[in-house]
């Protein structure tokens, strides 16, 4: 799958793309990304990318002319054309549904705005579809770019070394991951739950059934209205006392 960015400070990608699972799977060809510096599409001596809003107001607002000129030249360099994704406040909230969606992709051109935001006909003609991370207010697209490209990669077949880490993390069916522990089996008094020191994988799979359960209860009840859980779990759930937190008993 292929990455194109569109950003006026290409040089903040470097740590994220050249670290971890993001860097191996370039290495490995899994994934491709390719970064463009918006201001080499401006036209006059000084690069400008942005203007002044039409009817006054505080801040700048990005120039539709670098930004189709920019999009259009990029599109030709691979097959096929790209989707391009805005990265702003007032766009489709980025949810595992989302990822899952853009990780069918071939390709994707995400757009990092920047100041006031762009022009409304780079919304209304440029873009296919706008993506928020969350209700707050950044600097600019960036940041929320390398979160849209580690959570769509990482989808990706062959990104991550083992594919069965996908199957119980957070936000999969709706559910929190369940609670985790390493060694020492005990840390300060704190004992790691007996069940899984059992080595019944049955009863440790019920055991991290029921915490995703109660934890995602205690911390997103917004999911379980979307949860895939059977009338038996559901009816077990509502037995179990309110809490904040789930107790990772054995």
């Amino acid at each position: 799958m292929r990455f194109d960015i569109l950003t006026l400070f290409p040089g903040m990608f470097a740590g994220p793309l050249d670290e971890s699972i993001l860097k191996r799977a370039r290495d490995a060809g899994v994934i491709e990304v390719a970064l463009h510096d918006l201001r080499g599409w401006a036209t006059d001596k000084h690069h400008t990318v942005d203007d002044y809003p039409f009817g006054g107001g505080a801040g700048m607002v990005m120039k539709p002319e670098p930004l189709f000129a920019a999009v259009e030249a990029i599109q030709p360099l691979a097959e096929p054309p790209a989707r391009v994704v805005l990265l702003t406040p007032q766009g489709r909230r980025l949810d595992r549904a989302l990822s899952r969606e853009l990780a069918a992709e071939p390709r994707l051109l995400l757009v990092c705005g920047r100041y006031e935001g762009v022009d409304e006909r780079v919304r209304g003609h440029l873009v296919n579809l706008e993506v928020s991370v969350g209700d707050v207010v950044l600097s600019g697209g960036e940041l929320p770019a390398m979160l849209l490209l580690d959570a769509v990669a990482r989808l990706i077949p062959g990104v991550l070394g083992s594919e069965g880490s996908l199957i119980e993390e957070s936000f999969e069916g709706s559910l929190l991951e369940y609670p985790q522990f390493t060694r020492p089996a005990e840390f300060r008094g704190l004992p790691v739950p007996d069940v899984l020191l059992s080595g019944n994988h049955g009863e440790v799979d019920i055991w991290r059934r029921r915490q995703r359960l109660l934890r995602t209860r205690a911390r997103r009840p917004d999911l379980l209205a979307d949860a895939d859980l059977t009338p038996k779990e559901r009816s077990w759930l509502d037995t179990q006392p309110d809490s904040t937190e789930p107790l990772p008993s054995g």
